[in-house]
């Protein structure tokens, strides 16, 4: 577990994905194994932060109190340059096609990827 590359969930200003050697499969989520192929140890990698708006939700009603502070927030899916799809946070204006660039900032307590249109 140590020798993973530090990442957004671990309080780095990181995206770290998976490629595998085998097929070429890459896959947001750590695994021990590609779910491609079932290759073991996929290859970790850090994403460059740059994608497209897939889907957006704004939310309008708080899931808990640690959330309530940021309502609204925009809830993003965005398909990332090296071809994965991710979850994460974005601005409200945000829409789909937008290309956009991450950064992060805290959230209910905790450092997240942020998307922000291009510039």
């Amino acid at each position: 577990m140590s020798d993973r590359l530090a990442d957004w969930t671990r309080g780095a200003e990181a995206i770290v994905y998976q490629s595998c050697g085998a097929c070429g499969k890459v896959q947001y989520f750590h695994r021990a194994f590609c779910a491609g192929c079932g290759a073991p140890d996929p290859t970790e990698k850090r994403a460059s932060g740059v994608g497209r708006i897939y889907a957006t939700s704004l939310v309008c009603r708080a899931a808990t109190s640690e959330t309530r502070a940021h309502v609204p927030y925009n809830i993003v899916l965005v398909d990332t340059a090296e071809g994965f799809r991710m979850m994460a946070h974005g601005d409200n204006d945000l829409a789909i096609g937008d290309e956009v660039t991450a950064s992060y900032r805290p959230f209910a307590g905790r450092l997240v990827p942020y998307f922000e249109k291009m510039r």
